[in-house]
This record gives C-alpha cells, sequence and structure tokens, in this order.
C-alpha cells in the first residue's frame, strides 16, 4: 500500500465581508470556509449558564485562481 502524500498546505486571502484581506493557510483547497465572531450577549452569562453565540460568515474559494495566494470570497447568502 502506496503511503499518503502529506497535505498541499496553501495560503488563502478572503475577500469582501467582515473579514475582507484576512489570510490564512487552508489544507486541499477546501470548497468553503466559515469564519465566526463571538456575540456580545444580553446577560453576563445569557439565558443559560455556558451559552455563547457567535456571527457565522461563508467565503467560498474562487475556481479562476490556482496559484497562491487563493481567493475566498464573501458569499452573504449563505447562513
Amino acid at each position: 500500500m502506496k503511503p499518503l502524500a502529506p497535505a498541499a498546505r496553501e495560503l488563502a486571502v478572503l475577500v469582501g465581508g467582515p473579514a475582507h484581506g484576512l489570510r490564512l493557510h487552508v489544507t486541499d483547497r477546501p470548497p468553503v470556509v466559515q469564519v465566526t465572531r463571538p456575540c456580545d450577549l444580553a446577560e453576563p452569562a445569557g439565558p443559560v449558564p455556558g451559552l455563547r453565540a457567535e456571527a457565522l460568515y461563508v467565503y467560498r474559494r474562487d475556481l479562476s485562481t490556482h496559484d497562491e495566494p487563493l481567493r475566498y470570497g464573501f458569499d452573504g447568502a449563505s447562513p
């Protein structure tokens, strides 16, 4: 059995949305990157102890870029 090749790690940049310009490393060119940001709760511990809320942002890979940095564009229509 052939050993697995090491995963390809590449530089990517996020375009548009709240994380515009963020540079990160991705492995194996995922089609989607999710970015989260904590939300402030109205009550210090929230209605349930330990509860937290996060805003979710979706970035989709721009298939027209083949070299580093890969580009991921903000998808405002995704939940």
